[in-house]
């Protein structure tokens, strides 16, 4: 059978087929070192900046000593008690929080790489309705209060861009850095003054909050009723979280968005596990990604193409090499090398038409000389640009992905077998040898 000439033909074309997953593989390679590259300048640029940032807050965070009477018997069985004072602390939120935002985003670039920041102006208002006792189900005469602070924590407090000043019920405060109690970490504070167990209390707050972040926004909606309105510039927001917006636009001037959260739909009342909604201010066009889509769809493209070489050699008793098989699959894999070489400096659609048209002329001007044939030369680079074009569609539609794969397969798979229905393999497959 290994004397077959066609059946010899087949085996050589799938073995240059398996090769140029060689120089396939170390394309992919190269596309996720960049990308890993890309990564390190926005982590870099986060350390320097800030990072992603979520806002959990505000609350009140009140620390009080609770007095517990304990029953005791003495030695001679008398019961007598005993009190001890316990420190605790309880968190309170806000019964209303309104939100209203307008975000900006900026290129910040090292070399040629880029990280996106994004620059919000907020003003955060609501209401505290306070219960009697902190609504800890306890006397109030064994509360005693010990402080009171206003918190406001972010995730990355190197983002806050200006001196917030509180209006509570009128009165001004300043904000001191960094947040207290047992959820201390990155934030802002207020101390108040004590807040009297034994009497219920409102209060109405306001103050304005810049801050700058990473890529993503999110929100904790620790208060009874969270509404959020946002605003921005960017045409390419991605939401995500716990909760999607009640409503929102997207459009070439940017987008809007309005969240409203009731504590009936949260899952926690805590600042640490709550759940969030965010925005992601996404890269319009991802190139590492839709280089490393479109390296996957390159076995197809060799297929198809040595099919194409193959059909052609059978239809019009050619002769092709398997080095000139092997040229023809090295120039398609040189294109997705070249789509993210020129990516990484120009706008990905120019990159991939310039790499395209780039290769088509090359493998048609070859062709030309190989198939002794301008027309058909031209003709068989027209396909492959026809392929270009069908590619460039698929990483644009990832959903459809799986099925426009699908149809260029039984598309090729038709016209092969259309184009070979009547065709006599047993008298192509005649060594010539055997007939003497």
């Amino acid at each position: 059978m290994l004397r077959n000439p066609l059946f010899s033909k087949i085996l050589m074309v799938c073995f240059l087929a398996v090769l140029l997953l060689i120089p396939l593989g170390m394309i992919q390679s190269k596309i996720s070192e960049r990308q890993m590259l890309q990564t390190q300048v926005q982590q870099d640029i986060a350390r320097s900046a800030s990072g992603p940032q979520t806002i959990s807050g505000p609350y009140l965070l009140v620390r009080y000593k609770l007095r517990e009477r304990i029953l005791t018997k003495d030695s001679n069985g008398v019961e007598k008690a005993i009190f001890s004072l316990s420190d605790q602390e309880t968190i309170i939120a806000p019964r209303t929080l309104k939100i209203d935002g307008n975000a900006e985003v900026e290129t910040r670039s090292r070399g040629i790489y880029q990280a996106r920041l994004f620059n919000l102006r907020s003003t955060l208002a609501g209401d505290f309705v306070i219960p009697k006792g902190y609504g800890i189900n306890k006397p109030s005469t064994d509360i005693i209060s010990v402080t009171t602070d206003f918190v406001l924590k972010v995730s990355d407090s190197r983002g806050i861009r200006n001196v917030p000043l509180l209006n509570l019920n009128g009165s001004s405060f300043d904000f001191a850095p960094g947040s207290v109690g047992a959820a201390a970490g990155n934030g802002i504070h207020v101390p108040l003054n004590l807040l009297d167990a034994a009497t219920a209390a409102t209060f109405k707050f306001s103050f304005p909050l810049e801050l700058q972040g990473m890529t993503t926004l999110a929100v904790t909606p620790i208060a009874n009723n969270t509404d959020m309105s946002l605003k921005s510039t960017w045409q390419h927001p991605s939401f995500g979280g716990s909760y999607l917006p009640r409503s929102r636009e997207v459009n070439a001037q940017g987008f809007s968005a309005q969240w409203l959260v009731t504590n009936l739909a949260r899952n926690s009342n805590s600042t640490g596990a709550a759940d969030t909604f965010s925005i992601d201010f996404i890269d319009p066009v991802n190139i590492y990604l839709l280089s490393e889509r479109a390296v996957k769809y390159g076995v197809l493209f060799i297929i198809l193409v040595f099919t194409a070489f193959f059909m052609f050699e059978v239809l019009r008793s050619l002769r092709i090499h398997p080095m000139q098989y092997l040229l023809v699959g090295l120039a398609m894999a040189m294109f997705f090398l070249l789509v993210i070489s020129l990516s990484e400096h120009i706008a990905f659609l120019t990159a991939y038409t310039v790499s395209g048209t780039a290769c088509v002329v090359l493998i048609g001007s070859y062709l030309a000389g190989l198939l002794k044939s301008r027309q058909s030369a031209w003709a068989f680079s027209s396909g492959i640009a026809l392929l270009y074009a069908v590619l460039y569609g698929v990483l644009q539609s990832e959903d459809n992905a799986l099925l426009m794969g699908t149809l260029i397969l039984f598309i090729a798979l038709a016209a092969v077998m259309l184009l070979t229905r009547r065709m006599d393999w047993y008298g192509l497959s005649t060594n010539p040898t055997d007939e003497k």
